[in-house]
């Protein structure tokens, strides 16, 4: 049979058949690996996305013949592990991906790979408790043991033990607990109701987020205030816990599937009520997006929230759209450098965040540099001492590329990105840019 290079139709994508027993079948996974890493080492196109497709290439140059048949097959476990479930290559790069004939999904192979690893108990005790946000987030909020904890965790002994047990590099930018959590600090809305639009609800309900909850509560209230000022009506969704993300990244769907019980259900409601879902963390949106709807494809729940689910520049874009969304800009933002960070990209959304910086250039001065590639953080992979300089290597040309204009403001969806890229620009030396969010910025720009 025939094949031809790339596809004129979308993407597709299969469900994860995570509950078939086969799914977890070392042997069979390693041939599944085997004829994708062939495919892969005869077009090279994703080799720029991240350390999986050097690390792949490297193998089969040095091997005996050249090629994937003579390389180990212990040695693909080395692929695995540079692999962070971006999923840049099966959206923007691969043309081999289904409808292809050669159906071709390399991040969902490489989930599988890494679920058997956790099944097989492979995966250390370290990983799993960096993937344990729910944990690290109960001494949020605690008065005096937040400050102990925050002034420790900058001291050079407690680092190097983190970088021990924990195999956190003692270099890698680590957050801060928030003094107060998001949920707690909070307003209630100051609109009851606000008028549909052709496109939007009016209603909005905010996942609040592990990293925004108990790390970074100012981006959730900077959100909140935006809302606000537009006369949306929103409310905190009543009961939540981690999307599941860290665990999916680690291959312990086991998890995901524990939190998607907790998460469901809450979020359903306010789907099935006619809200609009809003997370302020594009990993988060699109685990409700694409990851559980495609471990779940028959789950009537699941399909609601996926449909209810937008990124909050989407929202706002899309309410800007319906002749909604207020365009009283007051304060000029000066020169910016915008990342847009893979998570984003991959959700099939287009650039609703700089759309947004574009509509508030039209009333005050905005200067915008957009950069769309990798910053490199990638979860907990940038913060880890067997990955820390790889991120800092993937995410240089984003430093220099948003340091050169010598913004006022550098900025990423990503909140973790954006630290990541900071500690980049100011290893560099050559500029100290304010880092804010997104969200942060558009509060400012309207002068709240």
């Amino acid at each position: 049979m025939s094949t031809r290079e790339g596809n004129l139709e979308a993407p597709t994508r299969h469900p994860l058949d995570w509950l078939n027993p086969a799914f977890y079948d070392e042997q069979e996974c390693l041939h599944e690996l085997e004829r994708i890493f062939d495919i892969c080492h005869g077009c090279r196109r994703c080799v720029s996305l991240c350390q999986s497709f050097p690390t792949l290439f490297d193998l089969v140059d040095e091997s005996s013949t050249g090629e994937v048949a003579s390389v180990d097959k212990q040695d693909f476990w080395k692929v695995v592990d540079q692999c962070y479930i971006c999923d840049l290559c099966y959206m923007t790069k691969c043309p081999y991906v289904p409808p292809h004939p050669w159906n071709l999904d390399f991040p969902h192979t490489m989930l599988r790979a890494k679920a058997i690893q956790f099944k097989q108990g492979k995966v250390s005790r370290a990983n799993v408790l960096l993937a344990s946000t729910d944990v690290h987030g109960k001494l949020a909020g605690i008065p005096i043991v937040v400050q102990v904890a925050n002034a420790a965790n900058k001291t050079a002994p407690v680092r190097a033990l983190l970088e021990s047990t924990l195999g956190i590099d003692r270099h890698a930018w680590v957050p801060d607990l928030a003094s107060k959590k998001f949920r707690s600090a909070a307003p209630h809305a100051g609109a009851k109701q606000a008028p549909d639009g052709e496109r939007t609800p009016g209603r909005v309900a905010i996942f609040s987020t592990c990293y925004i909850n108990y790390n970074e509560p100012k981006i959730g209230l900077d959100l909140l205030k935006i809302l606000d000022h537009n006369g949306i009506a929103y409310e905190l969704v009543d009961k939540e816990q981690c999307c599941g993300m860290p665990k999916l990244e680690i291959g312990d769907l086991d998890a995901v599937a524990r939190a998607k019980e907790v998460n469901i259900p809450a979020l359903a409601r306010y789907a099935r009520a006619g809200y609009a879902i809003l997370t302020g963390v594009p990993s988060c949106t699109l685990m409700f997006k694409q990851e559980i709807p495609l471990m779940y494809p028959e789950d009537a729940d699941v399909k609601a929230v996926q449909d209810a689910i937008w990124d909050p520049f989407e929202y706002l874009v899309a309410r800007h759209k319906d002749g909604l969304l207020k365009t009283d800009f007051k304060q000029s933002l000066g020169k910016v450098s915008y990342q847009i960070p893979c998570h984003s990209r991959v959700q099939n959304m287009g650039r609703k965040t700089e759309e947004l910086f574009k509509l508030i250039a039209q009333t005050v001065e905005v200067q915008l540099t957009t950069i769309e590639r990798c910053s490199g953080h990638a979860g907990t992979y940038g913060v880890k001492k067997a990955h820390h300089a790889d991120a800092m290597k993937i995410g240089k040309a984003v430093f220099k590329s948003m340091d050169a204009p010598q913004p006022d403001y550098i900025s990423s969806d990503c909140p973790l990105g954006g630290h990541h890229i900071a500690q980049g620009i100011a290893e560099q030396g050559s500029s100290h840019p304010q880092l804010e969010h997104p969200l942060s910025l558009l509060r400012i720009a309207y002068g709240i």
